[in-house]
């Protein structure tokens, strides 16, 4: 099969699956703001979209696969059928703006009657055509999308078919191979050290070559409610740019990109 076609027939189920089944929950968060309304006029990447007022409007939330990545076609092409030429309500749990001067939100479609209908970043995650990625400072029901996630990812759904995109282990060499692209990763933390106001959650016995997650001292205000140092010996998947620093390292700045599975 070529992968013209193959991508036809992905967009197909795609198309199908948005068809039949929405995912209409709320974000909880009590901070989310209501923003500005529109009609979408483009959409211009998996991501990103503009309103007939002009507004470019970036998703908050997610992350979603760019145009040149795998399902990065097929991402954009779901995100048109979901909103292209459709009502959409903003809301920002955050920042309202990116550098870009593109507003950051949370979209609903609008149903007839004018009220938000269908959460827009939870179908697309569901679809398996995002990632849950959450931004600091930014109020936002993950555990609702972290639920969604893991269903998508279980029924193997748009990119989590693709190596690609596979949970990775926190063996490090092949970690290495994956340096500055975004990752999850799930393992054993082994321990947990501060050092000079930086925590470090270690996921082997040598810090200068094994995985490592860190969380800056700057970032420590963000976790007031998550006990880093009662992670040792948990078994988390996280999620982030892979740098490499001494072995694979991920800086986590928002503890929601931290999930603990036992």
């Amino acid at each position: 099969m070529t992968r013209h076609a193959t991508i036809t027939r992905r967009l197909a189920l795609i198309g199908g699956a948005a068809a039949g089944l929405s995912f209409t929950g709320r974000l909880s968060a009590a901070e989310l703001k209501t923003g500005e309304s529109g009609v979408v006029a483009a959409v211009t990447s998996g991501s990103t979209l503009r309103l007939g007022d002009g507004l470019s409007v970036k998703l908050a939330g997610i992350a979603v696969p760019k145009r040149a990545e795998a399902f990065g076609r097929e991402a954009r092409e779901g995100l048109a059928g979901l909103v292209r030429g459709r009502p959409v309500q903003l809301s920002y749990g955050g920042d309202p703006r990116d550098r870009y001067d593109r507003a950051l939100a949370q979209l609903h479609t609008m149903s007839p009657g004018g009220e938000p209908d269908l959460w827009v970043q939870a179908e697309l995650v569901r679809l398996g055509l995002a990632r849950v990625y959450s931004w600091p400072d930014e109020a936002l029901d993950t555990d609702a999308l972290y639920r969604i996630e893991r269903e998508a990812r279980a029924m193997g759904r748009g990119l989590w078919a693709d190596p690609a995109y596979a949970v990775r282990s926190p063996d490090p060499d092949p970690l290495a191979q994956h340096v500055d692209s975004l990752q999850l990763v799930e393992g054993l933390i082994t321990s947990v050290a501060d050092v000079r106001g930086r925590t470090y959650l270690n996921f082997g016995a040598d810090y200068k070559t094994d995985f490592t997650v860190t969380v800056a001292k700057s970032h420590k205000r963000r976790f007031k409610s998550f006990d880093l140092s009662a992670l040792e010996g948990a078994r988390v998947r996280v999620r982030g740019w892979v740098e490499l620093i001494n072995g694979p390292m991920i800086f986590a700045n928002h503890p929601a990109r931290i999930e603990v599975l036992n």
